[in-house]
């Protein structure tokens, strides 16, 4: 359930209230301001149509500055709503009532793409204590890692700003995703150099093991960080299955690196591609089916000639690297040196 408030010029009341009626909110009504050049509309949407009503309104009010749109979430209300009669209308609105409004969406991710002192501090303390855990074989330590690794954010709103054809976000999502995994792929490189690698560890060894089920686990990994978004479930949870994907063969590649180990470190390495690759085709497949789509159809056209060029590269990465799985030993536990026979 959603509270639409919206602050318009009273000279547009006309055209607003045309497309309150058009697209049927449950509950609605207009007041008067403080100023006698504005008006005031609240709309309570139990099931679909807020999106409808958020453009429509946007499209009136135009690239003035006196409006102003608020969504709100709402937990509760009294009466309780009825159930929907018309078959047909219930289930159009059951296809889009777990769709957060894309205003939502896009605040949700764009934090993802602003860099900030806390996000390198966290990447900084999470590839640590991943490094230190999958060395140590200390499958706690590498599970407390993913639940502090920031690394949600930047990879969603690299697939959100190609599904909308937003390059400014594009862009500084993907500066923040490289920045993230590079920082953490050098503070493990440098606990590599300093301290070596435990071949002994099943936690490591298995970082460096790329095979189909690999993929499978990326693209479920950003199918539900997606959801997650779109629904507007808590990521907590999901942040920590991305995790899953990108930190431990990050840090992994990054011990491997420092310690000279080059073989063990290009088999890490490929996992980590793989699972970036995966959870960006995903993501982004993700918005599309969900229709998560610009307002107008110049920035629609954009958005999808950018959504085609994404997927298209993306999916060439794919093949090349499922065909490098499937023709490459990198689906089982390499031979460690010194294991013994």
């Amino acid at each position: 359930m959603r509270l639409i408030e919206a602050v318009f010029p009273a000279s547009k009341r006309d055209k607003v209230e045309e497309a309150v009626k058009k697209h049927e909110p449950t509950h609605w009504r207009f007041s008067a301001t403080e100023e006698e050049d504005s008006a005031v509309l609240r709309a309570l949407f139990i099931e679909g149509g807020a999106q409808g009503l958020v453009d429509e309104l946007q499209s009136i009010c135009g690239n003035k500055k006196d409006w102003r749109i608020i969504v709100l979430p709402v937990e509760a209300t009294a009466p309780k709503p009825e159930e929907p009669e018309d078959e047909k209308s219930e289930g159009k609105k059951k296809g889009s009532k777990n769709v957060a409004l894309r205003e939502e969406i896009y605040d949700d991710v764009a934090d993802g793409a602003k860099l900030s002192l806390d996000f390198f501090i966290l990447t900084f303390a999470s590839a640590i204590v991943a490094a230190l855990g999958l060395n140590a074989d200390n499958i706690a330590a590498v599970i407390g890692a993913m639940v502090i690794a920031p690394l949600l954010g930047p990879i969603l709103a690299i697939s959100l700003g190609a599904a909308l054809g937003d390059t400014k976000l594009l862009l500084r999502a993907g500066r923040n995703a490289v920045a993230g995994l590079a920082l953490g792929f050098a503070t493990a490189a440098l606990i590599g150099a300093m301290f070596g690698v435990n071949l002994e560890s099943d936690e490591l060894v298995s970082r460096t093991i790329a095979g189909i089920d690999s993929v499978v686990l990326a693209l479920a990994a950003g199918v539900a960080a997606a959801l997650s978004i779109v629904a507007g479930i808590s990521t907590a949870l999901v942040g920590v299955m991305v995790a899953v994907a990108l930190l431990p063969p990050a840090a992994a590649a990054g011990l491997f690196l420092g310690a000279g180990e080059i073989g063990f470190f290009g088999r890490s390495l490929l996992l980590l591609t793989v699972n970036v690759v995966c959870i960006m085709i995903a993501a982004q497949g993700v918005y599309l089916y969900k229709g998560v789509r610009p307002r107008t159809w110049f920035e629609k056209q954009a958005a999808g000639k950018a959504s085609k060029i994404n997927l298209a590269v993306l999916a060439v990465l794919l093949v090349l690297l499922v065909g490098i799985i499937v023709f490459a030993p990198t689906g089982s536990m390499p031979d460690v040196p010194g294991s013994g026979d």
